[in-house]
């Protein structure tokens, strides 16, 4: 009898994060999601359970509602621009691994999937945001989980009728077919990303860096 996804996703008050919940809600395999949140989401779901937590750098008080998942949705980040450099590095590195770490300790089993970015710089050199989540990938690997995957989607063509789709797509969703048409690799649906998450936690994939031409082909 196939293992029936107990997910827990953060991010979800973002754009990323609120898509793959919303495929993972209608989801036959995702049996449980438990969000992780600053703030309430306003989500009610019979599948849905909700953690509101300001801060994500101490997990101390709400560890004991953590265990029994066996799979992170890792959606929360941030842009850098207009962001100094040790902030982002905070937040993006210092944060994500606290996150990890915790999990990692109260979950044996887990996969942890963690959105990143087309250009992301496995070899962490220089000092840009490529660099930063290079080295969060790289540090995610190294931990106990049963599988880490880092997925690198390029355009995202949002889920149409979400709440926290950011407005400049109502101005750029047009370049999706052209930019799918001649560069496929390049451009994935919301939908494909969430997807292909839920197939690499129950199959496993033979890469743990999802580029977008993996995306998509996950997500068929």
């Amino acid at each position: 009898m196939k293992t029936k996804i107990r997910a827990i996703i953060t991010g979800a008050t973002g754009m990323v994060g609120e898509g793959v919940l919303h495929e993972c809600l209608q989801h036959p395999d995702v049996e449980a999601v438990l969000l992780i949140n600053r703030k309430a989401s306003g989500v009610k779901h019979p599948k849905l359970r909700e953690i509101v937590h300001a801060d994500f750098f101490d997990f101390t008080a709400i560890e004991g509602g953590l265990q029994g998942y066996n799979a992170c949705y890792f959606c929360l980040g941030i842009s850098s621009v207009g962001v100094k450099a040790d902030e982002y590095y905070r937040l993006t590195y210092t944060l994500t691994m606290y996150v990890a770490q915790t999990l990692s300790k109260l979950n044996t089993g887990m996969t942890f999937c963690y959105i990143s970015g087309a250009g992301t710089d496995s070899n962490e050199k220089g000092k840009g945001w490529a660099s930063v989540k290079g080295k969060t990938e790289n540090d995610l690997m190294k931990l106990p989980f049963k599988q880490v995957f880092a997925f690198r989607p390029g355009f995202i063509k949002p889920i149409k009728g979400l709440a926290h789709t950011h407005n400049f797509y109502k101005y750029i969703n047009w370049l999706f077919p052209v930019g799918r048409a001649l560069y496929p690799s390049g451009f994935c649906t919301l939908e494909e990303l969430a997807l292909a998450m839920i197939r690499v936690t129950e199959h496993g994939y033979d890469k743990q860096v999802i580029e977008g031409k993996d995306i998509i082909l996950l997500a068929k």
